[in-house]
């Protein structure tokens, strides 16, 4: 509950920063980080009890969601995109209770330490891209004002349009690596991966890989960048999020099996 708080006031204070009042314009970074910091000493007092990770649904949104925060705490202090922390930080809120509220199942300790790395890779691929379609969206939303000539304040919160371009495509590099990582320890350490329970995990994570590997090519063979760029963005974090939370959903949730 305090790191639910923290995320409110840190969030609070950035849109007053964007608003227009700049004095408190960095005051919500130390209140960031220690939400961060309540936020993992859940997840850490629950791996404790359960002696070993819980990675159910819930607490992989969870993961996630701390995974996005973290990444727009770094990002905000070093002085780029602080207005991300706007919807990133209610997200996080979300998903914390939402981990909260389910309570744990399960601890992930019966995999071992390939599978777990397997996981942890995922989660952080899930984490980075996540936040690159958030950043598409802020660029979708920039580029439409700019287009109509409508001068908002919150405009003035935002970097200008090619830096956010260069962030946006920074962190699906990122991400697309991380991607790639998790691709390939899947196949190098899960057994039997096109299970019935797994082949729509794969085909999916597969197709968001090659889509974000296409608008990176893309970007550096033919400079595509804009509503382009925003649409494959979403389009490959809409597989990604059907392979990922999809599956777990209706596997954990709907047939009540091991996700």
């Amino acid at each position: 509950m305090i790191a639910i708080a923290l995320y409110l006031v840190a969030t609070a204070l950035l849109w007053r920063a964007a608003a227009g009042s700049h004095a408190q314009a960095r005051g919500w970074v130390p209140v960031a980080a220690l939400a961060l910091l309540f936020h993992a000493e859940t997840h850490v007092e629950a791996w404790r009890l359960l002696q070993g990770p819980d990675m159910h649904f819930f607490a992989a949104l969870s993961l996630v969601g701390i995974g996005m925060a973290a990444l727009t705490t770094a990002y905000g202090a070093s002085g780029r995109m602080p207005a991300l922390g706007i919807v990133v930080f209610p997200l996080a809120t979300l998903a914390l209770l939402g981990y909260v509220l389910y309570g744990h199942a399960d601890a992930a300790s019966r995999l071992d330490w390939r599978l777990q790395l397997h996981a942890w890779l995922a989660l952080l691929a899930y984490a980075t891209l996540a936040l690159a379609a958030v950043l598409a969206i802020f660029l979708w939303a920039q580029e439409r004002a700019l287009r109509r000539r409508e001068f908002h304040a919150w405009l003035r919160a935002l970097p200008p349009l090619t830096e956010l371009e260069t962030l946006l495509f920074r962190s699906i590099a990122v991400g697309f690596v991380l991607l790639s990582a998790t691709l390939l320890t899947g196949v190098l350490f899960v057994e039997n991966l096109l299970a019935q329970h797994l082949v729509h995990k794969t085909v999916l994570s597969v197709l968001s890989w090659l889509a974000f590997g296409a608008l990176l090519l893309g970007r550096w063979r033919r400079g595509w960048r804009g509503a382009t760029a925003v649409r494959w963005t979403l389009a490959a974090m809409a597989l990604l999020v059907l392979a990922f939370f999809g599956s777990k959903f209706v596997l954990e949730l709907v047939l009540r099996r091991p996700g």
